[in-house]
């Protein structure tokens, strides 16, 4: 089955780290992952998309057409916008409301869900570099798409031994936050 998702974000908030991970995890488990990003050429603060494609299948075009994307994540309000137009109608779009503020249209035509990720990484992990662990997490206990033991081997592989126990904590938020949303 084919999966296809997005991150938006700036340059510097670890979208593309994200996006990375979720396709090592579905290569690992024998499968095929890939991940397309778009930035501008600012290394720091342009915007961001990656999109992810997972599949059970070769995967022979690496592009997400146009309404398509099953299911976005957002934590930057300028990505947001240039990039919403992609996920399918009735897909889900998680933002960060502190920074991503959907119209009154969007929330007719997709399911928003509203999640305070940099929050959460900043207050409650303590270190603001977890915000694409995260969303990570969120990801994917809201879509499903990878084994959450195997994500979370993955991302430790990905990260310096040092912030592990960061990272893990984040992991661990981002997956209670989600099913407190999804119960909603």
């Amino acid at each position: 089955m084919r999966n296809t998702l997005r991150f938006t974000g700036v340059g510097g908030q670890g979208v593309l780290l994200a996006g990375e991970i979720m396709a090592a995890c579905k290569i690992k488990n024998k499968g095929f992952g890939l991940k397309t990003a778009t930035y501008t050429s600012q290394v720091r603060g342009g915007a961001t998309v990656v999109d992810i494609t997972l599949d059970d299948n070769e995967i022979r075009y690496p592009y997400a057409n146009e309404g398509e994307i099953d299911f976005m994540l957002s934590v930057a309000n300028v990505s947001y916008h240039q990039f919403k137009s992609g996920v399918k109608p009735g897909g889900i779009i998680v933002v960060d409301p502190n920074l991503v503020h959907p119209t009154d249209e969007d929330r007719k035509i997709w399911k928003i869900i509203e999640i305070p990720i940099i929050t959460i990484a900043k207050e409650e992990v303590g270190n603001v570099i977890t915000q694409s662990v995260v969303a990570l997490s969120i990801t994917n206990t809201m879509t499903k798409v990878l084994d959450d033991d195997s994500l979370e081997e993955v991302m430790l592989s990905k990260v310096p031994a040092k912030v592990h126990a960061a990272n893990k904590m984040a992991f661990k938020l981002g997956r209670e936050y989600a099913l407190k949303a999804m119960a909603n």
